[in-house]
């Protein structure tokens, strides 16, 4: 017996007849993952992997900053606990700076490596340290590395925060009734630009090539009425070339008048008020289903 007949999901509504979507998007990691102790045993005793992560927090997450506002646009910096507890200055200045600032974790710290106990201390930590330093309550939450469990959806339920770590949709949806505006692994520098000498580390992608890979996703996704999420970060992007790149494709992005540049936040709040109940997913992991041998 075939199962129910597949539909896809309707077109997304968009606020003010807008055709399409774009975030920019900073994951300000810095030195956390080294924090954390879950790289090489031996690369916080070296100074070159840090001192290029310190990179970030002297130069590159201003540098991008004074980007956006030359366009006059607004971004979404999602900063793990222990930079922010170590930056005191940071989150104020993101926020005093008309930005959005989110939680990202406490030390970058990854998900197959942490229990549910652990993650839960680590949000409420988080949350606790944004309120003691921004005088608000955090409104997001990015996962490090982009992967979510059912139990760290109901933690956010419960703290009534939206997400950005999944891709399930190209545009904003629910799931375990949480708002997700959704990322995507194709418009993540990490993947392209990354390169720390280590083992496993590839030959960067020339920058030319990048803003034509990010160009052509940003120009479909405005045909096909969708969202263009971009994840750059503070120690990779905000190098001077990797700079002039992004300067390039919001140039881009800022000259379509029916395209709607804005925080992750407002993304989320549009979702919740105009399109809620529309486009909604489970959280679910399917049981392991025993091999078969067919004749």
């Amino acid at each position: 017996m075939s199962g129910p007949t597949p539909h896809p999901w309707p077109a997304y509504r968009w606020p003010d007849g807008q055709r399409s979507a774009f975030c920019f998007t900073v994951d300000v990691d810095a030195t956390g993952p080294y924090l954390w102790g879950q790289r090489a045993p031996d690369a916080p005793r070296r100074l070159g992997q840090l001192e290029q992560r310190h990179f970030g927090q002297r130069s590159g997450v201003w540098r991008l900053m004074d980007l956006l506002d030359r366009f006059g646009i607004k971004g979404t910096l999602f900063v793990p606990g222990a930079i922010a507890e170590q930056n005191p200055g940071l989150l104020p200045a993101i926020l005093q700076r008309g930005h959005q600032a989110g939680l990202h974790g406490w030390f970058h710290e990854l998900v197959a490596d942490s229990t549910d106990s652990e993650f839960t201390a680590a949000l409420e930590a988080s949350v606790e340290l944004f309120r003691r330093q921004t005088g608000t309550a955090p409104q997001g939450f990015r996962s490090p590395a982009w992967e979510m469990t059912p139990h760290m959806l109901a933690e956010l339920q419960r703290l009534g925060l939206w997400d950005s770590s999944l891709m399930g949709a190209d545009h904003p949806y629910e799931i375990a009734g949480v708002t997700e505006v959704p990322v995507q692994w194709a418009l993540d520098d990490a993947i392209l630009y990354k390169f720390s000498a280590l083992p496993g580390d590839r030959t960067p992608v020339t920058p030319g090539a990048v803003l034509d890979s990010w160009s052509e996703e940003w120009e479909g996704q405005h045909q096909y009425g969708g969202l263009t999420m971009l994840t750059v970060h503070d120690w990779i992007s905000g190098r001077v070339q990797r700079l002039r790149v992004l300067e390039k494709l919001l140039a881009r992005v800022t000259a379509a008048p029916d395209c709607w540049v804005a925080t992750v936040g407002e993304v989320a709040a549009w979702h919740a008020a105009g399109n809620s109940g529309r486009f909604v997913a489970e959280a679910t992991i399917p049981e392991p289903i025993e091999p078969r041998r067919f004749r």
